[in-house]
C-alpha cells in the first residue's frame, strides 16, 4: 500500500508541474475527444496501449479521427479489454484541423475487477494550450490496477 501511496503522490505531483502553464490561459469547452481500444497487459512498471479516437467539436458540425497511444509510467499490474474514454477538449479557442495532435500528460488511475473505471486528467497539445478533462470515468472490463503518470500521444 505504501508504493500506491508513494506513485499517486509522484503523479499529483507531475500533473502539477505539467499543468502549471497550460492553467493559466482561460478556456472553453472546444468539444469531446472519444477514444476506445487500450486492451492489453500491464507491466508492473508501465503499459504502453493503443486506441482509435474522434474528436467532435462543441457545435457538431465537425469531426475528425486520430490514432493515439497512453503510455503509463508508476504501477500498472493486470489484463485489459477494450476501453472507451470520453475526454471534454478545453482549449483557449476553437481547436485547428489536426490541432489535438500532439503530446498530453498527466495523472492517471485505473481499476478492473470484472467491471472497472479509471480516469486520466492530461495537458498538452498545441503550445500545451489544451487540457483534457474527464467527461465520465472510463469503462474497462478485465483484471487491473493501475496508478501514475500518463503520456498520451495523439496522430
Amino acid at each position: 500500500m505504501k508504493t500506491i501511496g508513494f506513485v499517486a503522490a509522484i503523479a499529483a505531483a507531475a500533473a502539477f508541474c505539467v499543468s502549471a502553464p497550460a492553467l493559466s490561459q482561460p478556456k472553453f469547452k472546444a468539444g469531446t475527444l472519444t477514444c476506445t481500444g487500450g486492451g492489453g497487459v500491464g507491466l508492473i512498471l508501465g503499459s504502453t496501449k493503443s486506441y482509435d479516437c474522434k474528436y467532435v467539436s462543441a457545435s457538431g458540425s465537425y469531426y475528425e479521427r486520430y490514432t493515439a497511444s497512453i503510455t503509463k509510467i508508476g504501477l500498472d499490474v493486470g489484463v485489459t479489454n477494450n476501453s472507451v474514454m470520453v475526454w471534454a477538449v478545453l482549449a483557449p479557442s476553437e481547436v485547428r484541423k489536426r490541432g489535438l495532435a500532439g503530446s498530453y500528460a498527466g495523472a492517471t488511475a485505473d481499476i478492473a475487477i470484472g467491471i472497472g473505471g479509471g480516469a486520466k486528467v492530461l495537458l498538452g497539445g498545441s503550445n500545451n494550450s489544451i487540457a483534457l478533462q474527464p467527461v465520465s470515468v472510463q469503462g474497462q472490463t478485465g483484471l487491473n490496477l493501475a496508478v501514475g503518470v500518463a503520456e498520451l500521444s495523439i496522430r
